[in-house]
C-alpha cells in the first residue's frame, strides 16, 4: 500500500514537472547554462526508478500475498468440508466442490490483493488531480470533474448486472467440473459399454450451457466498458471545447490547457483502474458467495460440549430404543431398534436390501445421528463421546474399498500414520497380504494407481483389512466386505477377517449367507427392524425369513 501510494504520487508530480519546465524554464529569458535541465532530467530519471521498484514491489509480492490468501481460504475451506457428515456429501457433486476450492477462491484472492491497492492509486490520483487542477483554473475542473456522478452511477448499474451474470458463470464451471470428475471416475464403465458419445455429448450440452452464461456476462460487460470509454472520450471533449471558449475570454491561457490534457492522462487511470475493479469485484465477489455459502454449512454432528476421550474401550454396545431417517425424508429406515452385543462378540446381520443393515452400522461411528433413542459403548451414549476418539476405536471394512494413489505402504500407513515399517509388514501378514505384495515390482514401495487400479479385488480387500489390522480397533464393522469376490479370493479374504475379528465385537453385514454359516448370533431385519435372531442352524429350523433367503440363495 506504501508503495502504491509512493508511485500515485509520482504519477501526479510528472505533469507539474512539465509544466514548470514550459511555463519557467523554457519563457524568456532562457537560462544561460542547461544545468538546471539536467538536474529536472535527473530528477525525472530518479522518481521514474523509484516508480519501477514500488511497482515491481506491488506486482511481486502482492500476488505472493494473494497466493498466501488463497492458501489460507483454502485450509480454511478444506478443513470445513473435513467436518461435514455423509449427509452433506451425499448431497452434492465431487467436481462441484472441487470448484469452490480452486476457481472461486482464485477469484476472491485477486480481489483481495488488486482491490485495495487500486482503490488507494484510483483515489490519490482523482484526490490529488482534484486539488491541483482547482489551483490552475476552477471552472475548467469542475466540468471535468462533473462526469464523475454519472460515471459512478453508470457503473455502479452494470455492475449488479455482472455480479449476477459471474455468478451464473461459477454454477455452469462447477457444473462441468462435476461432469468431468463423474466420467473421468466411470471411464471403465463408459468404455465397457462403448458410450464415448454419450459422455460427449453430455459434456457439450454442459459447455454449451457455460458458453451462454459467459455470453450474458460479456454482453453486460461489453456495454460496461464501452461505457465508460465513451464517457472518457466526453471528457476531452467537454475539456477542449470549454477550455476553447475560456481561453477565448482569457479566462485561460494555452500552457493551462496543456497542463489539462496531461492530467486527464493521469485522471482517466483511476478511472480505468476502477473499471477493471468493478469486474474484479464482481469476479470476487461472486466467488466469494459461492464461498461463504459453504463455510456457512454447520455440521450436522459435532461434539458435545462435554464430550470425553475414550480410555481402554470393552467393546459393549447397546441400541436402546433407536429409529433413524434420512434427513428431509419422512419415512424412518429403522424404527425403535433394541440390541445388545457383548464385548468380543461377533453379530451378523442379514436381509433383504434397503431394510437398514449398512444404516444401522453407520450409527455405530456416527456417521448419521440418531433421530430417536440412543446408542453406548460400555455404558457410555455415543453423544457423549469426542468423534475422533470414538472413530479411533471402530474399524471399517467396506465392499467398495477405497485406496489412495501412492504405494502399498502408504494405504496400509493410513490406519496407522505413525506406524512403524515392521508394523505395517506385521498387520500385512495378518492381513494374508504379504506374499502377493512381495511379488510386486516394487513390493510395499509400488504405486498401485488411482484407487488402487492396478490391483486385484481381493488384493484391494486385503490392503484394507490389513489397513484395520494396523488400526487395532476394539469394535469392527464387516460391510458385505467378501460379496464383490471370486471364490478363491473370498476364502483367503474370510479368513483374514475372521483373524481381525478375534476377540474384538464384531458386525458384518453379509449377503452371501455362506459367510456367516459359522456366527452364534445371527441377526434377521426387515421392514418392520430385527426379526430374527439365533445361530444358522436354529434359524432354518425356525423356517422363517432367514430360512426362505437360505433357499433363495441355494436353491
Amino acid at each position: 500500500m506504501v508503495c502504491a501510494l509512493i508511485a500515485a504520487g509520482i504519477n501526479l508530480a510528472f505533469p507539474l514537472v512539465v509544466r514548470y519546465i514550459a511555463t519557467d524554464l523554457l519563457q524568456p529569458p532562457l537560462p544561460e547554462t542547461l544545468k538546471p535541465f539536467i538536474m529536472i532530467a535527473v530528477v525525472m530519471v530518479m522518481m521514474t526508478i523509484i516508480e519501477y521498484f514500488c511497482n515491481f514491489y506491488i506486482t511481486f509480492c502482492g500476488h505472493v500475498m494473494g497466493a498466501k490468501m488463497e492458501y489460507d481460504l483454502r485450509n480454511e475451506l478444506f478443513s470445513h468440508l473435513q467436518k461435514l457428515s455423509f449427509n452433506y456429501y451425499d448431497n452434492q457433486k465431487t467436481g462441484q466442490v472441487m470448484s469452490r476450492l480452486t476457481n472461486d477462491l482464485f477469484e476472491i484472492t485477486e480481489l483481495y490483493h488488486h482491490g485495495p491497492e487500486d482503490l488507494l492509486i484510483s483515489v490519490v490520483k482523482l484526490s490529488g488531480s482534484f486539488i491541483i487542477l482547482m489551483g490552475i483554473n476552477p471552472k475548467l475542473t469542475l466540468i471535468v470533474f462533473s462526469f464523475i456522478p454519472v460515471m459512478i452511477y453508470f457503473a455502479y448499474h452494470y455492475n449488479m448486472k455482472m455480479r449476477r451474470a459471474f455468478q451464473m458463470n461459477r454454477a455452469k464451471i462447477a457444473e462441468i467440473n462435476a461432469g468431468i470428475e463423474d466420467s473421468i471416475s466411470g471411464v471403465r464403465v463408459v468404455k465397457s459399454f462403448t458410450n464415448e458419445h454419450l459422455e460427449l455429448d453430455k459434456f457439450r450440452r454442459n459447455n454449451h450451457r457455460y458458453v451462454d452464461s459467459k455470453r450474458n456476462s460479456y454482453y453486460f460487460m461489453g456495454r460496461y466498458h464501452s461505457g465508460i470509454s465513451a464517457f472518457s472520450s466526453l471528457i476531452y471533449v467537454a475539456v477542449v471545447t470549454a477550455a476553447a471558449l475560456l481561453i477565448r475570454d482569457g479566462q485561460v491561457d494555452t500552457l493551462d490547457l496543456i497542463t489539462f490534457l496531461l492530467y486527464i492522462n493521469t485522471f482517466l487511470d483511476p478511472i480505468k483502474k476502477l473499471v477493471n475493479f468493478g469486474e474484479q469485484f464482481q469476479n470476487g465477489f461472486s466467488g466469494f458467495d459461492r464461498f461463504y455459502e459453504l463455510l456457512q454449512i454447520d455440521p450436522d454432528i459435532v461434539d458435545a460440549p462435554q464430550a470425553i476421550n475414550l480410555a481402554e474401550v470393552r467393546g459393549d454396545l447397546e441400541f436402546v430404543n433407536v429409529s433413524f431417517r434420512y434427513p428431509g425424508t419422512e419415512h424412518n429406515v429403522l424404527s425403535q431398534v433394541n440390541l445388545k452385543v457383548a464385548a468380543g462378540e461377533y453379530v451378523a446381520l442379514v436381509g433383504p436390501s434397503g431394510v437398514g443393515k449398512t444404516t444401522l452400522c453407520s450409527l455405530i461411528p456416527r456417521f448419521y445421528e440418531v433421530t430417536e433413542g440412543q446408542i453406548t459403548l460400555d455404558g457410555k451414549d455415543l453423544r457423549t463421546i469426542k468423534l475422533k476418539s470414538l472413530r479411533e476405536r471402530i474399524g471399517i471394512v467396506q465392499q467398495d474399498v477405497y485406496l489412495f494413489a501412492g504405494t502399498v505402504l502408504e494405504n496400509i500407513r493410513y490406519g496407522r500414520p505413525q506406524a512403524t515399517v515392521e508394523e505395517v509388514i506385521n498387520a500385512a501378514k495378518n492381513a494374508n497380504a504379504h506374499e502377493f505384495i512381495s511379488a510386486l515390482p516394487e513390493g510395499y514401495d509400488t504405486d498401485i494407481g488411482q484407487r488402487g487400479v492396478k490391483l486385484s479385488g481381493g488384493q484391494k480387500q486385503r490392503l484394507s483389512i490389513a489397513r484395520v489390522f494396523l488400526k487395532n480397533p476394539p469394535v469392527l464393522i464387516f460391510d458385505e466386505a467378501t460379496s464383490a469376490l471370486d471364490n478363491e479370493s473370498e476364502k483367503v479374504v474370510q479368513d483374514s477377517l475372521e483373524a481381525l475379528a478375534k476377540n474384538r465385537t464384531t458386525f458384518v453385514i453379509a449377503h452371501r449367507l455362506s459367510t456367516i454359516k459359522n456366527a452364534k448370533r445371527i441377526l434377521v431385519l426387515d421392514e418392520e427392524g430385527i426379526v430374527e435372531e439365533g445361530s444358522h442352524e436354529a434359524l432354518l429350523a425356525r423356517d422363517g425369513v432367514y430360512a426362505q433367503l437360505y433357499r433363495m440363495q441355494f436353491k
